[in-house]
């Protein structure tokens, strides 16, 4: 272990037609008819936390605990944490407020009708959360979450709000906004949270990230991943401008082993119990 810090460890339940760069491809209508993948990609990231024995939350579409609810009972059962990512995976910055409501409402029901357990993190899709939608946070806190993870602050062209808090703050009385990490580099907010940067970089750049911020804030980090990224074999979509094409596939066949060094180079948690101090503060 290179940090006595213990992190936050993420998984964003969707699949890879789902992601919201590839929307004009697979329309919500259409998700049916297309190769459902995130179950055994799910599965394959449960064995391999299993065998570091180490826990994380699954931010999870409602529609994705429609289709595999054996997978959702399994993530409980395992010790996981599960959590919230909205039901159909829509950006929230281009919902009206009712339809947020009805969306994320139904996901968390579904969610805690199948696992039994209550359901208190959520996290938007794409990070939307910025400052056209502010009002989605009264949404969130209305209907119970106790924390949300749904801000990056970075310079992104779809996602991000760089002049938003780095750490976990009181978005409202009753909810926590926990950011996925930055580094902090002159006056610019650099990504080390996962995603397409960690599949972008080599890993020893990634862990040397990671390690600075964790010397710099003394403060744990939020790691994020998704399961269509450890999966080199999904469907290749076609009409996708190039921008697009190169975030989704790069490196796809080297997720796995770098995570599999991840795991082992830091200490991860649920965002649950990394941050119980502070959720233990909120009443609802």
């Amino acid at each position: 272990m290179s940090n006595n810090i213990t992190n936050a460890l993420t998984v964003d339940v969707e699949d890879y037609f789902q992601v919201s760069a590839f929307s004009k491809q697979y329309p919500i209508e259409t998700w049916d008819s297309q190769e459902l993948r995130v179950e055994a990609n799910t599965y394959r990231l449960l064995e391999l936390f299993d065998r570091h024995n180490v826990k994380a939350t699954f931010f999870t579409l409602g529609w994705v605990a429609d289709k595999c609810p054996n997978l959702i009972r399994e993530i409980v059962q395992q010790g996981h944490e599960l959590a919230c990512h909205s039901h159909l995976h829509q950006k929230v910055s281009q919902q009206t407020p009712e339809i947020f409501r009805q969306d994320i409402k139904l996901a968390k029901d579904t969610l805690e009708q199948l696992s039994g357990i209550e359901v208190i993190g959520f996290r938007a899709p794409s990070f939307s959360i910025d400052k056209s939608c502010l009002w989605a946070f009264d949404i969130i806190d209305e209907l119970g979450f106790d924390y949300s993870s749904s801000t990056y602050p970075i310079s992104h062209d779809h996602y991000g709000s760089p002049d938003w808090p780095r750490f976990p703050y009181s978005v409202r009385e009753s909810l926590l906004e926990i950011p996925v990490s930055t580094l902090k580099v002159g006056d610019k907010n650099w990504p080390i949270s996962g995603g397409g940067y960690f599949r972008l970089a080599p890993y020893f750049i990634s862990r040397w990230a990671l390690n600075r911020y964790l010397s710099q804030e003394q403060l744990p980090g939020v790691f994020y991943l998704h399961p269509w990224e450890i999966d080199p074999h999904q469907p290749k979509t076609q009409g996708i401008p190039f921008k697009s094409k190169f975030r989704h596939y790069l490196n796809l066949s080297r997720l796995e082993g770098r995570l599999d060094r991840l795991l082992t180079d830091f200490q991860w948690s649920t965002m649950q119990d990394v941050y119980k101090e502070q959720l233990s503060g909120i009443k609802k």
